[in-house]
C-alpha cells in the first residue's frame, strides 16, 4: 500500500522522513524540547494560517462567483468543503497557540514563565511577545467571531435571515483581521530567531 493514498499515511510518511532527516544528519544525543516544540509549532501554524489564506484569498471569492451562477451554486463549497476546513481550522489554531506556549516556556531559562516573559514584554521577548499577543487575537477571533458565526452561516445553528447576514459580516471581517494581523505575527515569531529585517 502506497502511503500517499491516505491522508494518514502521507502525514505518518512526512515524520518518519523527518525522523531518518534527524539520524542522517547527526543528533546531538540530547532530546531538545525547544526544537520539538518549534516544529510543531510551526507544522500546525502552516496548517492554520495556510487554512485562513484558503478562506480570504481562495473560498470567500469563489463562493461570490457561485452565489452568481445558478451551477453549481455555493452549497458544494458550504456542504462538503467549509465544514471541514473549519474544523481543521480552529483545531490548528489551538494546537499552533498551545505548542508556541509550550515553545516559549522551554526557552525561557530565567525563573518564572516563558509566556509571562512574553506577554509582558520582557527583554530579550519584545519581538516574540507582539507575535503571541497576535496570534492570542487571531485565536479568540477563530473560537469567539468566525466558529460562532459560520456556524450560522452553514445551518449547523438555527439563524433568521438578519441573523445570517450579521453573521456572515462579522465572520468575515474576523477572518480579514486574521489574515492582516498574520503577517505581523510571522514577522514577530521569525525575527524572533533571525532578527528583524532593518
Amino acid at each position: 500500500m502506497n502511503p500517499l493514498d491516505t491522508r494518514g499515511g502521507t502525514v505518518i510518511a512526512g515524520i518518519l522522513l523527518a525522523v531518518l532527516f534527524i539520524f542522517l544528519l547527526g543528533p546531538k544525543g540530547a532530546f531538545n524540547p525547544w526544537e520539538f516544540w518549534v516544529w510543531f509549532h510551526v507544522v500546525s501554524g502552516i496548517a492554520w494560517v495556510g487554512l485562513l489564506y484558503y478562506f480570504n484569498f481562495v473560498q470567500v471569492p469563489a463562493l461570490n462567483q457561485a452565489l452568481a451562477e445558478k451551477e453549481p451554486g455555493p452549497a458544494a463549497i458550504n456542504k462538503y468543503i467549509a465544514p471541514r476546513a473549519l474544523f481543521w481550522f480552529r483545531w490548528a489554531a489551538i494546537a499552533t497557540w498551545l505548542s508556541g506556549s509550550m515553545a516559549l516556556e522551554v526557552l525561557h531559562t530565567a525563573p518564572g514563565s516563558g509566556v509571562m516573559a512574553a506577554f509582558g514584554f520582557k527583554p530579550g521577548f519584545e519581538v516574540i511577545g507582539m507575535g503571541a499577543w497576535l496570534g492570542t487575537i487571531m485565536l479568540f477571533n477563530v473560537w469567539v467571531l468566525i466558529w460562532p458565526n459560520q456556524k450560522k452561516l452553514l445551518g449547523l445553528v438555527a439563524a433568521t435571515d438578519a441573523q445570517k447576514a450579521s453573521a456572515k459580516r462579522i465572520a468575515f471581517l474576523a477572518s480579514r483581521t486574521n489574515a492582516m494581523l498574520s503577517i505581523p505575527m510571522l514577522l514577530g515569531m521569525t525575527a524572533f530567531a533571525h532578527g528583524l529585517p532593518f
